[in-house]
């Protein structure tokens, strides 16, 4: 009890010896280095997306184009199709069927990056207790 005392009183002795304008000053340092971080967290967030954005785009752009050539490829076969010869079938079911393969694997490719950037943004930074 005697040791809580002595440090109490310390302390106390210490805080009447600091004056105001000091303490000012130090909680002026302290805010600006919180604000800082705080600038270089969301600076490091907005840079994250960015990387991430880009590769969902690039995924997206890629099953786009590979969706508009399945179109295309089954509209062709469909055509060749039509005729008389059993080959064009072959042809149609090849080709589109390994470019709907490509296709699904783009499109799961854009939706895994989403969600991890999405559960990676959501997390929230610990604060202290």
């Amino acid at each position: 009890m005697i040791d809580e005392q002595q440090a109490y009183a310390a302390s106390f002795y210490e805080a009447r010896d600091r004056s105001l304008p000091d303490d000012l000053r130090e909680l002026a340092a302290d805010a600006r280095q919180l604000a800082e971080a705080e600038l270089a967290y969301q600076k490091a967030r907005a840079a994250y997306v960015g990387a991430e954005a880009r590769g969902i785009a690039i995924f997206g752009v890629v099953a786009a184009v590979l969706a508009f050539f399945t179109l295309m490829a089954l509209i062709v076969g469909l055509i060749g199709a039509l005729t008389p010869e059993l080959g064009p079938w072959g042809a149609m079911a090849v080709v589109t069927g390994t470019l709907l393969v490509l296709v699904a694997i783009c499109a799961l490719g854009a939706l895994s990056r989403w969600k991890r950037m999405m559960a990676t943004l959501a997390e929230s930074p610990e604060t202290p207790k």
